[in-house]
């Protein structure tokens, strides 16, 4: 099994990017614009990405405010199939760290290197948002290469 892992420092109060990583309203303002469902422990995140059907639907698991987002991977990608996804939030002296991890892929190879890479833009999107710049959630986000 793989991991991927990321770390995010954000100049922000900890309240604040716990709503962008646990809300609809949040996560479509960094990760991608199509976002439904319900953002309640039990309930189910579909996540779009230009598609017919979403791109991934994310149960979640659970929800402990200001501090931790878990999430199910229930449907999407095969390499997605059953992971877990989590955000963990600290309190770290002017600043809200954000521990990242997409746990639990059965293969370590080209399409994880390729999600690596696409969440630690989404995440460094979601500081930028934060500290005066612009997030660029999908539609608006840069392609990383002719691979999705």
């Amino acid at each position: 099994m793989a991991d991927i892992r990321h770390h995010v420092g954000i100049s922000a109060p900890i309240g604040e990017v716990y709503a962008a990583v646990a809300t609809r309203a949040g996560l479509s303002g960094w990760w991608t614009r199509d976002v439904e469902g319900e953002d309640r422990p039990g309930g189910r995140l579909a996540f779009g990405f230009g598609g017919p059907r979403p791109a991934a639907v994310m149960e979640v698991s659970e929800l402990v405010p200001p501090s931790l987002v878990r999430w199910r991977c229930v449907e999407g990608p095969d390499e997605w199939q059953d992971t877990d996804l989590s955000f963990e939030l600290r309190d770290g002296g002017g600043e809200t760290h954000l521990l990242f991890t997409h746990a639990g892929w059965r293969d370590a190879g080209p399409f994880l290197h390729h999600c690596s890479t696409k969440w630690a833009y989404f995440l460094l999107g979601l500081k930028s948002g934060f500290e005066g710049g612009a997030a660029t959630p999908w539609p608006d986000d840069m392609p990383i290469s002719s691979w999705g």
